[in-house]
């Protein structure tokens, strides 16, 4: 496939997300378009690095770079304080200086992690995302939010720092075990019924996990163009990015209390239910609606039923939430398929709205 090109421009940096079958095969190319040769801190994890890391290495070398590998273990719980330190505490070592930079090369943990830590090094090194996940291509590595987990909550330490460049490779996704990849499908379900017209037909036509490789490239590229919108309208969610937490709001609830058993993309899937059905029960959005999403997520075997959790906890866990603003959390949710609308509910008032959704 030709490389599909996808420029983000905001206040603080202008840059190319680029889309390109087999691009770790020319990584070295794509950097050197964006860095001169420098030191750089390629991190990574358990997972990825033993696939693509010494490729990357070995071309990223013969062009003239110095690059040392940070592997962090899998999984969510390596965005801590913990591998934070030991990051930095690294590229203090290596004697990084602003001139130099890092590659996130992984999935969204990754990116998270990576990304926070190039923000905060010397005050900020220059940053590329490589990402490997379905998840992290068509979310994740695009706009700029970086984070590290709290046990209150998901994403509560972070910045908003944006990359020098995003390589994406559809090819990565061929290794991707099929959990992993049906849970970046939950985030391209939602960007769908954000936009509707044409995205909305195209995830319609997705009705098994094999039907996502082959259709890759176009599902990603709506993804991407579609938040590059947003994220340059709106750098720092004060108005319509907030609109990209649709499902999240119960979807980081139900990933919190579930403590890894729910990846990030399988609870978001709920959240888009149960919060269009929570919604259609307020009459706020139209019958039916959260049956249509349930379809194309179940499509792929996302989960979409609310797992039996603690009230006071599901509770508790959404008053945390990063989008509760003087004492009210705003939700998302639809009027129609391509029509999203904000309304803020007061956290007092939180149980009772939530009423019809759970039960004590």
């Amino acid at each position: 496939m030709p490389m599909t090109i996808i420029p983000v421009k905001t206040a603080t940096q202008a840059y190319d997300v680029r889309l390109v079958d087999h691009g770790l095969d020319q990584i070295a190319e794509h950097i050197a378009s964006v860095w001169t040769p420098c030191r750089v801190a390629l991190i990574t994890d358990t997972t990825v690095g033993p696939l693509y890391a010494a490729k990357v290495v070995t071309q990223l070398t013969n062009a003239g770079y110095c690059v040392n590998v940070l592997t962090v273990p899998a999984g969510e719980a390596s965005k801590s304080w913990t591998q934070v330190e030991r990051l930095i505490t690294a590229m203090s070592t290596m004697h990084l200086t602003r001139s130099d930079g890092v590659i996130a090369l992984g999935g969204g943990v990754v990116g998270d992690l990576a990304g926070f830590v190039a923000s905060i090094y010397l005050r900020g090194l220059s940053l590329i995302q490589v990402p490997t996940s379905l998840l992290a291509q068509v979310d994740s590595s695009v706009g700029g939010k970086t984070a590290i987990d709290l046990p209150t909550g998901k994403n509560l330490v972070g910045s908003f720092y944006q990359p020098a460049l995003v390589l994406i490779d559809p090819q990565t996704l061929t290794t991707l075990p099929a959990r992993s990849l049906a849970e970046g499908y939950g985030e391209i379900v939602k960007c769908a019924a954000l936009v509707g017209g044409a995205f909305w037909a195209l995830v319609t036509q997705i009705n098994q996990l094999a039907d996502l490789i082959p259709n890759a490239a176009a599902l990603i590229t709506a993804s991407v163009q579609f938040k590059a919108q947003v994220v340059m309208a709106d750098e720092k969610e004060g108005g319509q990015r907030q609109l990209l937490n649709f499902g999240h709001t119960i979807g980081h609830a139900v990933e919190l209390l579930g403590q890894g058993r729910w990846m990030h993309g399988e609870a978001v899937a709920i959240g888009l239910v149960q919060v269009s059905r929570l919604f259609e029960a307020h009459q706020l959005t139209p019958a039916g609606t959260a049956d249509q999403l349930a379809a194309r997520l179940q499509a792929v075997g996302l989960p979409t039923s609310l797992p039996d959790l603690p009230v006071t906890q599901l509770l508790a866990a959404m008053q945390h939430d990063k989008k509760v603003h003087g004492n009210q959390l705003t939700w998302v949710y639809l009027t129609a398929i391509g029509r999203p609308e904000l309304r803020a509910v007061p956290v007092l008032q939180l149980k009772d709205w939530l009423a019809p959704m759970i039960k004590d």
